[in-house]
């Protein structure tokens, strides 16, 4: 007797989990925009999202529903718009209070917690102080945003729970061992530095005489900025003038306090960065390609969320490869 013999039945498989980590760079962050527009566009929308500064930002703002809104603000920004939300203040730890932002993110975020949005979300800040990373995981939304992009010397701290809190990308740049944590399968970050990376090396050997063409020796009068300067004061007011000349130099080549600041962060986020997600590579980077878009470019909001999208096309194949390999056996 002839029986047909079955093939055996193979079980079921389920979609992987997909986190998306975005990572701090503050106007380049608008190309977080435009990556996860492809992104949701594809298929591939996340269930876990890690933010950190404008990441946390962007991903807030996604999770809460209110990615289209976030997109028409940001495109609708000109210089003149963003000096108007900067409230500038003498005697606090940073130049801006951030009263206008906050009321800003009011409007739309209200009321609205971390523990009730759709997807799994994380903030990451860094305590003043003790320097430890903070992943913001339940609580208002508002406030762990505003905690995330708090960056030094810009933007006054903010207080949560008994700790100080200010930018997440003092410590964890991308975060994506955050995405991993909170129970993503296929972790994707945007690395908005990915552009700038590679940039530093050693020089051997270098001697210390002073520039014969400096005023004082040590000054650097010739130094220009490899990345684009933050020109958040150009041509606005006057206002906004005399608080350029507070924070810099506009007379000579030297560069201003608020250059070297912003300088400094960058470098010092580009190198752990490289160190982190060494440590932890994520299973896709995209990687916009922003070496042009200045930290403080928020005007240019149109041509940075494109960059975003082109980054995420480019990385489309690559991540399907990645999802169909990592599809998990269902249970049941």
């Amino acid at each position: 007797m002839n029986e047909m013999s079955s093939a055996p039945e193979l079980p079921m498989r389920r979609k992987p989990k997909i986190g998306l980590a975005l990572g701090g760079g503050a106007a380049r962050g608008w190309a977080h925009i435009g990556a996860l527009e492809v992104l949701i566009e594809a298929g591939f929308a996340p269930e876990v999202i890690a933010g950190t500064s404008i990441g946390a930002v962007v991903g807030g703002c996604y999770a809460a529903g209110k990615l289209s809104q976030l997109a028409e603000f940001a495109t609708g920004l000109t210089k003149r718009r963003v000096v108007g939300l900067m409230d500038f203040h003498i005697g606090g730890a940073g130049l801006i209070s951030g009263g206008r932002l906050k009321r800003l993110l009011e409007d739309h975020l209200d009321n609205v917690r971390i523990e009730e949005l759709d997807q799994r979300f994380v903030a990451i800040a860094t305590e003043l102080g003790s320097g430890h990373e903070i992943w913001l995981t339940h609580g208002p939304l508002i406030q762990a945003l505003r905690a995330s992009y708090a960056l030094p010397g810009i933007f006054d701290p903010v207080k949560l729970g008994g700790r100080w809190l200010m930018d997440g990308a003092l410590v964890n740049p991308v975060p994506v061992t955050a995405a991993r944590a909170l129970g993503a399968d296929v972790v994707i970050c945007v690395n908005l530095n990915n552009d700038l990376a590679g940039r530093g090396t050693v020089i051997q050997n270098y001697a210390s005489d002073p520039d014969p063409d400096s005023e004082q020796n040590g000054d650097a009068t010739d130094l220009e900025m490899h990345r684009p300067s933050p020109r958040w004061f150009d041509g606005i007011s006057d206002a906004a003038k005399r608080v350029r000349n507070l924070v810099g130099r506009p007379n000579d080549n030297r560069p201003g306090l608020a250059g070297v600041m912003i300088d400094a962060f960058n470098i010092t986020q580009d190198r752990i960065s490289r160190s982190r997600l060494a440590g932890d590579p994520p299973d896709v980077m995209i990687g916009p390609r922003l070496g042009r878009v200045g930290l403080f470019d928020f005007h240019r909001a149109e041509e940075t969320i494109d960059l975003g999208r082109q980054a995420a096309h480019r990385a489309l194949d690559e991540i399907a490869t990645v999802v169909a390999a990592n599809h998990i056996p269902s249970v049941g």
